[in-house]
């Protein structure tokens, strides 16, 4: 009777490490696809990814239901009182682009200014500017104001309210009154500070101005300034004298369309 043959283990290769193998290779593919997504410092792609290979792996709870270990990078939030102010001055500033069109219309109303103040002789007292912000023009306050005054001379209610005049325009525009000063301190019974004496600079003339009833008080606006915008040197009296000024900005129309009162 023959003997049954023997079969050896060793004639069998025991392949069972292939399986962890496999599962290694896997994870280091998963590992270094989540590194390469987190480099990206893309929140949205890496949890996207993560769900997709959370899904592969049987559906169950694995390596990648974590959130992501690198926080997404947003800007500083600003401070309430540093978003107001940016608001703010966002409201108050005037577009910094004017089309042509607009261009023209403007310098067609400086030119009537210009005549005037060449036919009055006020070359020395009234300028005109046109900007990106505007038609300016430029009233140097000691043909409007005694010194640390701020209430127009009535010798000088005749010359505001010529000024009116020229202020008259169908459809009406806005229309931005602002004070300004030199840097001499001053503090009365009246103003502890330059700013307040320039805002009710703006103020006053602007009531002198809307005496004039043709003008729609609702385009009107007036701001000061203060010593903090000055167009000459402070050292000096002459640049002081130009410092000390009231300026009435007249305002290009929205897009190029007629300008808008505000709401009622």
């Amino acid at each position: 009777m023959a003997k049954k043959k023997k079969h050896s283990h060793d004639d069998h290769i025991n392949e069972s490490w292939l399986i962890p193998y496999a599962d290694l290779l896997t994870l280091l593919l998963a590992l270094f696809i989540v590194l390469f997504a987190s480099s990206q410092i893309n929140q949205k792609k890496f949890q996207e990814i993560a769900r997709a290979f959370s899904t592969a792996f049987a559906g169950g709870t694995g390596v990648f239901d974590f959130q992501s270990p690198i926080e997404p990078i947003t800007p500083p939030a600003e401070d309430e009182k540093g978003r107001q102010q940016n608001q703010q001055q966002q409201s108050q500033t005037p577009s910094s682009s004017i089309n042509e069109g607009e261009k023209e219309e403007l310098k067609q109303i400086q030119v009537k200014i210009d005549s005037y103040i060449h036919q009055k002789h006020l070359t020395g007292k009234l300028q005109t500017s046109l900007t990106d912000e505007g038609l300016a023009i430029t009233i140097l306050d000691d043909i409007l104001f005694d010194s640390g005054s701020a209430e127009v001379r009535m010798k000088d209610r005749r010359l505001a309210a010529e000024i009116s005049a020229l202020l008259v325009m169908n459809p009406p525009r806005n229309i931005m009154i602002s004070g300004h000063t030199d840097n001499v301190p001053i503090h009365n019974e009246k103003f502890a500070s330059n700013w307040e004496l320039s805002v009710m600079r703006a103020v006053n003339f602007m009531k002198v101005l809307l005496e004039n009833k043709q003008l729609d008080p609702r385009y009107f606006s007036a701001k000061g300034y203060g010593e903090y915008k000055p167009i000459a040197t402070n050292t000096t009296a002459a640049g002081r004298m130009k410092n000390r000024r009231v300026e009435i900005l007249i305002l290009p129309r929205i897009d190029g369309s007629r300008s808008l009162a505000p709401a009622q």
